[in-house]
């Protein structure tokens, strides 16, 4: 199946399956979905950086449970019908695990981008006043 005929919602379900042993090692990230065309071009996790203190890695937290990321996946598909009229752009979903609490917690940003190659023939800047200021 075409990716172009995959509505988004299945397009995401598709990545975080696809990031589900990455998001059960990171306790934080931000997934990145790039998109053309209403089409994920391409996808990513970046992890929170290591944390270290007098030069010692401290051990990693635990990351999301298979539960939490198959929320978070249901989190991501159900957030999309709050994206309106734009079909390139990026949406990023930060998440952080709250091990002490036993939860986790999730943000949801969404970047339209415009390019104007693609109206460049119908552009045409307003001439600039010729009035002088002082």
């Amino acid at each position: 199946m075409e990716v172009n005929s995959m509505s988004l919602a299945r397009q995401v379900d598709f990545v975080f399956r696809q990031l589900e042993k990455e998001l059960t090692n990171a306790p934080a990230g931000t997934v990145l979905i790039h998109i053309r065309n209403n089409a994920i071009g391409k996808f990513g996790l970046k992890h929170h950086p290591i944390e270290s203190r007098n030069g010692q890695i401290e051990t990693e937290e635990k990351g999301l449970t298979s539960t939490q990321v198959h929320a978070f996946r249901q989190l991501a598909i159900d957030a999309l019908k709050y994206r309106r009229d734009w079909s390139h752009g990026e949406i990023m979903y930060d998440f952080s695990v709250r091990p002490s609490a036993g939860s986790w917690s999730a943000s949801i940003l969404y970047e339209s981008n415009y390019n104007m190659a693609n109206w460049s023939a119908g552009f045409k800047p307003k001439e600039q006043s010729k009035r002088e200021y002082r």
